[in-house]
């Protein structure tokens, strides 16, 4: 079956697996264009190799690099602002520059939460993402940087409820808050038969299982929780506006 081509906005490395891991590889076994935009960390820091190695198991490419600093790790990528702090239409302009050139059918990013955690990069990158969606498609805006380019479908990687109060004890650290939405806005995803490539691609992130963040929890946790943690994909659609498709079937029989 032809799947739709894909391109994963997260903000930092190790986002791509922990919430797309199994749509991306999905997707690349059947043989669709794939493709991650990570928007923290840069050229030259050791997490950068980690997610070459982490897109490589999933099949999506080479690492794409917005090149900002993480809210937390100024270290990220040094000399350069938070992506909190840079300026808001040259980030935007960056992720159309990858819609145009990359031209995917499906876009993939966080939620408006930022996720069951609600990290501010990861609600930073949701804003960035939806911005860019729709300026991708305008031929008035970023005109330097391609043709206009008119995603087909905006997935948002989510948590609902029911899952948040199962998994969230499991997943967040003890007295944080968990996000999450209603189970009815949401598509699950059984990504049971890529969990293989998944968790592998989890475990690349080797820094990170190393200082005992979530991928160094799924790594120490038994294989039966360590599945039911990640067998599972939530995703709710976002809204593509009319006049932005229609810009695209103009494009298309032109």
């Amino acid at each position: 079956m032809e799947l739709p081509s894909v391109l994963g906005v997260f903000a930092h490395p190790d986002d791509e697996p922990l919430f797309a891991g199994g749509l991306l590889a999905r997707h690349a076994e059947a043989g669709a264009r794939t493709a991650v935009v990570t928007a923290t960390w840069a050229e030259g820091t050791h997490r950068v190799p980690e997610l070459a190695r982490a897109l490589d198991e999933l099949g999506a490419g080479r690492p794409r690099l917005l090149g900002h600093a993480d809210a937390k790790v100024p270290g990220s990528a040094p000399g350069r602002a938070r992506l909190l702090d840079a300026p808001l239409d040259a980030v935007v302009g960056q992720l159309v520059g990858h819609l145009r050139e990359f031209r995917p059918d499906w876009v993939v990013t966080h939620d408006a939460y930022g996720g069951l955690t609600g990290h501010p990069d990861h609600r930073h990158t949701h804003r960035l993402t939806v911005l860019a969606v729709h300026a991708a498609a305008l031929p008035g805006l970023h005109p330097g940087l391609g043709d206009p380019w008119a995603v087909r479908r905006l997935l948002l990687a989510t948590h609902p409820r029911s899952a948040a109060q199962e998994l969230g004890p499991l997943l967040l650290r003890p007295g944080r808050t968990g996000y999450s939405v209603p189970d009815a806005t949401v598509e699950a995803l059984d990504v049971t038969p890529w969990l293989p490539r998944k968790l592998a691609a989890v475990l690349a992130h080797h820094s990170e299982v190393v200082r005992g963040a979530l991928p160094g929890r799924l790594a120490a946790a038994p294989p039966g929780v360590r599945e039911r943690l990640m067998r599972t994909e939530w995703y709710q659609s976002h809204p593509i506006p009319t006049h932005l498709l229609d810009s695209r079937h103009a494009a298309a029989a032109r």
